[in-house]
């Protein structure tokens, strides 16, 4: 296997962005059980390498081990998704508040909220569900630190579970696609102060939709 010539640290970590990007883009399911030989195969690594990967996930919460059955994908709980909130703003604020005007990055976020009114257009509801997960990572990688985006992708796989879990995208996903654009627009005229306290009201949003949808009614 060519990918197994890397060093060992660092095929599990890219063996376990794999795993999470399947995550956010919806390709795994919360309950659902993953296969260790197909996913060796698909990802061209030994059992091992996929093994500590499994490891890495599981200790983000994202994958479970059930005695005498295998590697599952985590099921979210109220208590989860209350936290994964709390931690997105610490992370989110003060990176969009202390972000460089015209930063790079806001070129791949526009594109992204373009991305998604197109698929919003066409009620591809799923589609802007992953664009908005990748917009919000866009944002944190106004930082241009490795380590708080890698940190942030973890926490924006587990929210996609909840989504996915939820099984309600266009109720939790067509609200923010004009608020989406909304912050951009503050965003590329520099004021990143302003931006910061429209996310602030969003998160509050977005918090309240998915918690009332789990709960099973709408606010």
């Amino acid at each position: 296997m060519n990918a197994e010539k890397k060093s060992p640290l660092d095929l599990v970590e890219r063996t376990a962005e794999s795993l999470r990007d399947r995550l956010v883009t919806g390709v795994f399911v919360p309950g659902e059980q993953l296969s260790e030989s197909a996913l060796a195969e698909q990802l061209d690594v030994s059992r091992n390498t996929l093994r500590e990967s499994f490891r890495v996930l599981m200790h983000e919460g994202l994958l479970v081990r059930k005695p005498n059955r295998g590697v599952f994908v985590s099921e979210p709980s109220v208590a989860g998704i209350l936290d994964v909130y709390r931690v997105r703003r610490l992370i989110e604020l003060p990176v969009v508040a202390s972000a460089t005007p015209k930063h790079p990055a806001l070129i791949k976020a526009r594109s992204i909220v373009d991305d998604a009114v197109e698929a919003a257009e066409r009620e591809d509801w799923t589609a802007v569900g992953t664009a908005n997960m990748e917009w919000h990572m866009a944002l944190v990688s106004l930082s241009d630190s490795p380590r708080l985006i890698r940190s942030f992708r973890s926490l924006t796989a587990e929210l996609r579970l909840a989504f996915i879990n939820l099984n309600a995208p266009e109720y939790l996903h067509s609200a923010f696609v004009q608020r989406n654009g909304e912050i951009m627009g503050l965003l590329e005229q520099g004021l990143m102060s302003d931006a910061a306290e429209a996310l602030k009201d969003y998160l509050t949003q977005s918090e309240r939709l998915v918690l009332a949808a789990f709960n099973g009614f709408h606010v």
